[in-house]
């Protein structure tokens, strides 16, 4: 079956007439069936670690829409809780965490190994959705990148501009480095578990690496990435594994051959004019429509859709949203989009 899945197809680095189409974040807020299963598990987390629901909602999008692939519904900030971080969300607000800044504090974090009582039910909603989707839809996990965990867990939450982490480096090194290279190891056996549990492809979300720049951002988003890489690599030779560097502008060029990923993802802040010139000659491309066509829908929506589906033909290609779906996205815009790149 998996010669024919489509995702895959692309990435081994097939060009194909149609490219597949996956969303980031396609099962969240935007969709009232989500809402309801939301409310069913009384709160975010709870719905993360209950595998009956975590499944749910993962198969929603893939119902309402019939995309190629669905993503694993978990969030990033699960492997922090594992390591034994405080962890809770804010509603209206966001995630919040207990915070690492101090050698004390780094301490109190468990290993690699003592993550998995935790994140066991995370493994059993991929094996549940290895039973439950399509046998044409593939399966992807994933996990953050250190850098991006390592920012929440030192401001202990999102911040405009990641300068906690920044002040930290520069500050004390050694428990950054120490914290960052406990993050990679425990992010090695997380998506290693997912794969054993049934994910066909795992993607590593650096949210914040533009913030990263010069020597940083090899130092703290493409080593790491790589280091990730060639473990899951050696496990799991035949896994394929997408990489997303957001906003790493120039520094996309190059970054799959760097790093061992099989695909990179592209945020909307480059084109995809330039991505097909200086990202795609190494390999697979996905993205990149911006998140807002999701909300404004229309002509505009549809004209995008095809300029970038036209600008990426002549490689591998998966289509996604340069960032994910927000939750004021219309669900009508979702269909719009995906018949656009189909053609219909």
């Amino acid at each position: 079956m998996a010669e024919t899945k489509t995702i895959l197809r692309a990435l081994a680095g097939e060009t194909l007439p149609t490219p597949p189409i996956w969303m980031m974040r396609q099962a969240g807020r935007y969709l009232p069936e989500y809402k309801a299963t939301r409310a069913e598990a009384g709160d975010f987390l709870s719905l993360c670690y209950n595998s009956d629901l975590a499944t749910e909602v993962t198969l929603q999008p893939i119902r309402r829409y019939g995309f190629d692939a669905a993503i694993l519904f978990a969030d990033i900030l699960l492997v922090p809780q594992a390591l034994g971080a405080d962890l809770w969300f804010v509603t209206g607000e966001g995630p919040r965490l207990s915070t690492i800044t101090s050698e004390a504090d780094f301490a109190k974090l468990g290993g690699k190994d003592d993550i998995h009582e935790t994140l066991n039910p995370i493994y059993q909603t991929v094996r549940n959705l290895r039973g439950a989707l399509p046998a044409e839809t593939t399966l992807i996990g994933f996990a953050g990148a250190p850098w991006t965990v390592a920012t929440y867990m030192i401001a202990g939450k999102g911040t405009p501009d990641q300068a906690p982490a920044h002040a930290l480096k520069g500050t004390h090194p050694a428990v950054f480095d120490a914290l960052m290279a406990r993050i990679t190891e425990a992010t090695i056996e997380y998506l290693s578990m997912q794969i054993e549990a049934g994910a066909e492809v795992v993607k590593i979300f650096d949210s914040w690496a533009g913030s990263l720049k010069g020597a940083d951002f090899e130092k703290y988003a493409l080593e790491p990435t790589k280091e990730i890489i060639a473990a899951l690599k050696a496990r799991h030779p035949d896994t394929p594994i997408i990489a997303f560097p957001r906003e790493a502008g120039e520094n996309y060029i190059g970054f799959a051959k760097a790093t061992g990923a099989d695909c990179v993802a592209i945020d909307d802040s480059v084109t995809a004019e330039w991505a097909a010139q200086n990202v795609q000659i190494d390999g697979c491309v996905q993205g990149n429509l911006k998140s807002s066509h999701m909300v404004t829908g229309g002509d505009a929506l549809v004209s995008e859709t095809r300029r970038i589906v036209d600008a990426l033909k002549g490689g591998p290609h998966i289509f996604n949203l340069g960032h994910g779906i927000t939750p004021d996205a219309d669900p009508e815009n979702v269909q719009l989009m995906i018949d656009t790149v189909r053609g219909s």
